[in-house]
Parts: structure tokens; C-alpha cells; sequence
């Protein structure tokens, strides 16, 4: 699109710092960016395109509108700036994205019994965090030293449980690698005393606490306790052991984040080190796209944003070394700031062990480029020759850039459910996948559920368009709806986010054979679709079937690469139904005999549990017995009793793969099998399929 036709015009742009977003003509926000000036950044973007930078002039032809919204200072633009970013993934900027998750050690001091365990993902909120690693397995084995010396809590909440109410403790309770607060043996106080020492130790303050280990080692030698001597001496070893496996690169205990960059034309590798304490405790890199025109100090400036966006307190170190300053180095370094609650110093090394280090950082960002280019290279061609040679094999004018890809899940026609899986580019665009439930029937009909799902994911796209068209003529637009931006195309104007069937694919994939080409057809017919081509897959002889022919297509031996891709979409399709029909069979499994009970909530059930146990010994009880629960009235316990005689089972139940009779004692409560690590079999072990088949497990 011409920019001049959305151009506004100069006396609307103001001339206050603010935050600008170009969206395309969908309503989806393609770019953002800020400003100390908005007229004055906003004019540049649209003089002559032969003057803009390439990226530049890719992505304003590909927008179609700018709003623009005013704030106060810099820091506040900054902060709005990354809030946009992360609400709506404009593809032009530049985004720091990793394909691994990597763990971090974590206490959870916000819980009565502290515990140390890894974790991956956002941070909570109470909990101190350690890292992050590279690898799980090195966190398991510096926590497993360390338990010797700290003997925290690091068992889940059902086996914490489990070990309180039967007063046994577990495993590491018994060889001295857990203090077991579960059974009293060390009070909540003195439990958490010792958790933070812990942290302590992690934070790298290590030198006062084994001196202090050495002093009490000396005092109980010189006692004549050498049990005890030796017990603190192989304490120290322990801690020294742990200590050995993070590389002092700082005498002076610095806690910084060393960042580097390698880049090039076209895409950007960041390597960062964590250093707490002067000891490298993890490593971390992203390998990017330059989509926008930026230099390094913008790079800078646009890592540290979504690498500190979501961190608050000591998650935000006092130094952080870059290899260039950012524009608005006062401002990014305020917010800094703010997210630590205390100084933080942004600044680029000159000299000594800092600047050494970070030329370190710097060769392992530029070695992670080239390992990058030498997959990216392989792994584009791949997916540019797999849709080319789709298009091809199917006939289609174009290379489907969105391919959408369903599949049918049940367990011998129960729990059916289906996925919708979408590839963009030949790439999985995780966010719009979709799952249903089955709705309008029950029993085993692959073809009739998937004339359902596609018609309930195509009446939901035609009647989003029929609705913008319906507004857009209320409010006096034009035909094109170019006069009410805000209330057409698959932007919702209340969330500013994409509506869940926003997008049509350009090739629509079953998994199945000719029925389910032929039920999805009508499906795509009777919602009035015309232009989105169909395939399916068959699972057997990998066929791929088109409408209209008995026979399959035969892809050429040539065309290998777009039948690997035909087979990595329908095995994520695959992937995903399976995951939804385990959760939903697992919670019809799972289904208490307290469900129901009008008046007895998660909380009372949970307590009612508690109290008896099991459900056998709740069946016996009498109704005075069940007030004695807090919460519990009589009114209550009278339609537990009622509940659970008109529940009561006629026969014992029998495990058909053991011949074992499943004793009340067996079942589990709902809420700890949910935190419980070990999987409670309560029926026959099976192995299902998509699309129904099932196969009892081999013994």
C-alpha cells in the first residue's frame, strides 16, 4: 500500500515523547516504536521510498494505518513501548526469541514449608530464583551436594502430604538429605531459617558461612565429638565440591549480566553470562532476525527490554555490561532501576577482567551465529522447496503460507474431541491453535466430527466478516470498510488482539482418507468457502487424498519435502488432540463421588478427605461423625450420607488387567492425584490413537 494514503497529516502528530504503531489493513499491528518527538520520527517513516531503508520500506507498504498514544517522560514510553510488543508480536520488530527453556533452582519462600526444586518458565511471585542453567540435570546435581549441608524441603506437595498424615517420612528424610518438617522433626521456624541460609549460599555470600562451618569443626574436634568433626569436615568438602562447579571470573563478588552480540545484514545472535557473587552461575543466548533498520546501541536497547520486562528485584543484577550504550541510556537505566528497587549501573567494560569476559561472551555469540547460518541456510530451503512442491502436487496458483491442519481424537467413540493446528510460512504458529469438544453427537463418526469441527471453525470466521460489514455500514463507512478501521477485519477493537478464527488458511488438512476429504468439503461448502484448498492424509500407505478422485495422489519422488512437511503437520495436529482427549478422559476418571453434593465446594471436599482419609471410611461414618469437619453442617452431612448410599457400589470393583479387586482404600482423592507424582492405575493400561483405534497394552 501507498504510505502517502494513511499519511496523516502534520499539524495531528504531536510533538510530545509518545509510543507509534503501524498496523496493516486486517487491523493487524505490524510495527512498534517510540519517540522523544512523535512528528518529528513519524515524518520520516513517510518521504520518498527510495530514501528508506529497505526493511523500512517493506514495512510501510505493508501497513495500512498509524495511530500514535502521548505519554509524560521517556521511561513511561519505554515501558508502554514493551508492553506493545509483547501484546502484539509485530512481525517488524525485532524479537529476542530461544528455542530452549532453560531451568532455574527455585525456593518457594512464599509456601510454610520452603522448597528447593527446578523450574522453567515465567517467575512467581514470593519465589527466589538461581540461574539460569543450562542443563536440569546440572541443577539436580549442585542441589544434591548441597542437601547435605541444607537438608530443605525438595519432595512435591502430594508426597509432603502423603508422608504427614501417615507420619513416615520419605527416602531423603531417612539418610539425612531432608530435614522432614512433614513429620515435626524440625519446626516451620527453624525449617525456613535453614532455607535461607540456603539462598545465601546460592547468592554467592559462601566464604562467611564455611568459615563458620570450619570454626564449629575446630570447637567439636577440640571437644573430642569426631563424629561430629568429621561429619562438618565432609560438610565443607561438599560445599567446596559445588562451589568448584561455577568458574570464578571476579574476586570481588560482582553480580552482573555480561551481554554480547554477533550480527550481521540479515539476523543477530546475543549471548548474555550471568555472574552472581564473581562466579559464572548460567548462560544464555538468541539467535534473531534483524527485521527493522536498527544499530547496535537499538539492538542493546531492545534485548535489555524483553530481558527485563517481566524481572523484578535481585532477578535484576547491579551491573549490566553492554557492547554499546543505548540512545536513552538515562531512561533505560531509570527503569532499571525501578524494576530492582535499588541502583543499577548500565555501562560499557574499557579495561581489566570485565572487559575480558565480556570479549569472551562475544566469541561465543559470534560461534552461535555461524552454527545458526549453517541450519537456518539448510532448514529455509527445506521449507521454501516443501511449499513450493505442495502447491504443486495440489495445483494451487500459490505456496500455501497458511496451512491449517485437523484431527480427531477419542477412545472407542468416547471423549471425542479434535485439534486445529496452524503453519504459517512452514513454520508451527502455536498461539492459533484451537482444540473443540464434540458437541453435537456421541459415538464413534470421524467424518461427521469433522464436518462439525470445520463448520463450527468456518461459521465463526463468516460470521465475524458478516458482523464487521454489518457495523462498518451502521456507522457510515465505505464499501472496503477503509472509514472504520477499528471495527473490521480480525482485530477485536475491545482487546486490540486477533480474534480466535481471525484468518483463513490458503490449504486446509485432514487427517484421514476420502470420507474425511469429502466431510470436510461440505463443511466448507455449506459455509460458503470457496477459495481454500483440501487435502487429507491417510495414516496407512501416507496417501494424500483431494476431493473429487478415488484415488490417491501420488507425490513424485521428487516432491520429498513437501510430504515430510504434510507428515510434521498432521503428527502436531496429532500431538495436540491427543493431549486434549488424555486431560478430559483423565478428569472423567478422576470424577469424585463429592462432585455433585450441593453444598460441598473444593474446599469442604478437600477437608471431608482429609479428615476420613478414603472414601470407605467416609461411607461408614454416621452424620455426626462428618460435622466434626470444619465447615461441615448438619445439613451438609445429611446429603453426604444420602449422596454416598445412593452411590454405593453393588460389587467390588475388579482390575481386568491384574484380577485384583480395587479397594476403596485405592482411590485417590482428586486434588492429590493432581499434585501427586506417581500416576494411580485405576483401569486396564491402554495405548490410544487418533481417530478411536485402540490397542490394549502387551504384557
Amino acid at each position: 500500500m501507498d504510505p502517502s494514503s494513511y499519511r496523516p497529516a502534520p499539524g495531528q502528530i504531536p510533538t510530545s515523547p509518545g509510543v507509534y504503531r503501524f498496523s496493516d489493513e486486517h487491523g493487524r499491528v505490524v510495527y512498534v516504536g517510540k519517540a522523544k518527538n512523535l512528528r518529528a520520527r513519524l515524518s520520516s517513516y513517510f518521504q520518498d521510498l527510495a530514501n528508506l531503508h529497505p526493511r523500512t520500506q517493506s514495512m510501510v507498504t505493508t501497513a495500512a494505518a498509524v495511530d500514535w498514544t502521548v505519554v509524560g517522560t521517556e521511561v513511561e514510553a519505554l515501558q508502554l513501548e514493551y508492553s506493545w510488543i509483547k501484546e502484539f508480536d509485530p512481525r517488524f520488530n525485532v524479537k529476542y526469541r530461544d528455542d530452549k527453556s532453560y531451568p532455574s533452582l527455585a525456593v518457594t519462600l512464599d509456601e510454610e514449608f520452603p522448597r528447593a526444586q527446578v523450574m522453567r518458565g515465567p517467575h512467581r511471585k514470593g519465589v527466589r530464583y538461581f540461574g539460569p542453567y543450562g542443563h536440569a540435570w546440572a541443577i539436580r546435581e549442585t542441589l544434591d551436594l548441597l542437601l547435605r549441608v541444607f537438608p530443605v524441603r525438595t519432595c512435591s506437595a502430594g508426597v509432603f502430604k502423603n508422608a504427614h498424615r501417615t507420619g513416615r517420612p520419605c527416602l531423603l528424610g531417612y539418610i539425612g538429605k531432608c530435614a522432614a518438617p512433614c513429620t515435626g522433626k524440625i519446626s516451620a521456624q527453624d525449617h525456613r531459617a535453614l532455607a535461607e541460609d540456603f539462598c545465601e549460599f546460592m547468592a554467592g555470600r559462601t566464604g562467611p558461612y564455611i568459615k563458620r562451618v570450619e570454626r564449629e569443626m575446630k570447637r567439636a574436634a577440640q571437644a573430642m565429638e569426631y563424629e561430629k568433626a568429621a561429619r562438618l569436615r565432609d560438610d565443607i568438602t561438599a560445599l567446596t565440591r559445588a562451589l568448584e562447579k561455577n568458574a570464578i571470573v571476579f574476586g570481588d563478588g560482582t553480580d552482573a549480566d555480561v551481554i554480547a552480540l554477533a550480527e550481521d545484514e540479515l539476523e543477530v545472535a546475543v549471548q548474555i553470562f550471568h555472574v552472581r557473587g564473581g562466579r559464572v552461575r548460567g548462560q544464555r543466548g538468541w539467535v534473531t532476525e534483524r527485521v527493522e533498520d536498527v544499530d547496535t546501541a537499538d539492538l542493546v536497547e531492545h534485548f535489555l527490554q524483553q530481558l527485563y520486562g517481566e524481572q523484578r528485584g535481585e532477578a535484576v543484577p547491579r551491573e549490566v555490561l553492554v557492547p554499546a550504550l543505548p540512545a536513552d541510556t538515562a531512561a533505560l537505566t531509570q527503569w532499571l532501576c525501578e524494576l530492582r528497587g535499588a541502583k543499577v549501573e548500565l555501562r560499557v567494560p574499557q579495561r581489566g577482567d570485565k572487559k575480558s569476559l565480556q570479549e569472551t561472551v562475544q566469541r561465543n555469540a559470534a560461534q552461535a551465529l555461524n552454527l545458526h547460518k549453517l541450519r537456518r541456510a539448510g532448514d529455509l530451503t527445506a521449507r521454501s522447496l516443501a511449499l513450493q512442491q505442495l502447491a504443486e502436487a495440489l495445483e494451487m496458483d500459490t505456496a500455501p503460507l497458511r496451512i491449517e491442519c485437523f484431527d480427531i481424537s477419542h477412545l472407542q467413540g468416547t471423549e471425542v474431541v479434535a485439534s486445529m493446528v496452524v503453519f504459517e510460512d512452514g513454520l508451527p504458529r502455536k498461539s492459533e491453535y484451537r482444540r473443540f469438544a464434540i458437541k453435537t453427537f456421541e459415538g464413534q463418526d470421524d467424518p461427521r466430527a469433522m464436518h462439525e469441527v470445520l463448520t463450527r471453525r468456518f461459521r465463526r470466521y463468516r460470521s465475524d466478516l458478516a458482523r464487521d460489514a454489518a457495523t462498518d455500514a451502521a456507522d457510515g463507512g465505505g464499501v472496503d470498510g477503509a472509514d472504520d478501521a477499528e471495527n473490521t477485519g480480525p482485530i477485536d477493537p475491545e482487546t486490540g488482539k486477533p480474534k480466535r478464527f481471525a484468518y483463513p488458511p490458503q490449504l486446509i488438512v485432514v487427517d484421514g482418507g476420502q470420507p474425511q476429504v469429502a466431510a470436510a468439503v461440505r463443511a466448507l461448502e455449506e459455509a460458503g468457502v470457496v477459495d481454500v484448498t483440501v487435502c487429507g492424509l491417510a495414516k496407512r500407505l501416507e496417501e494424500v487424498w483431494v476431493p473429487g478422485e478415488d484415488d490417491p495422489v501420488v507425490l513424485p519422488r521428487s516432491s520429498g519435502e513437501a510430504l515430510l512437511m504434510l507428515q510434521r503437520i498432521r503428527d502436531e495436529a496429532h500431538r495436540f488432540a491427543i493431549t486434549y482427549h488424555r486431560s478430559k478422559r483423565s478428569k472423567a476418571m478422576t470424577a469424585s463421588a463429592l462432585d455433585d453434593i450441593p453444598g460441598l465446594g473444593e474446599t469442604r471436599r478437600k477437608a471431608v478427605l482429609a479428615h476420613f482419609g478414603s472414601l470407605k471410611r467416609l461411607r461408614t461414618a454416621t452424620i455426626e461423625q462428618i460435622t466434626e469437619v470444619p465447615g461441615i453442617g448438619r445439613a451438609t452431612a445429611a446429603a453426604i450420607v444420602a449422596s454416598l448410599a445412593a452411590r454405593a457400589p453393588a460389587a467390588p470393583a475388579v482390575n481386568t488387567a491384574t484380577g485384583e479387586i480395587i479397594e476403596d482404600d485405592a482411590v485417590v482423592a482428586v486434588d492429590e492425584v493432581a499434585e501427586a507424582d506417581e500416576a494411580v492405575p485405576v483401569v486396564p493400561p491402554r495405548q490410544e490413537t487418533a481417530g478411536g483405534s485402540v490397542e490394549l497394552a502387551q504384557p
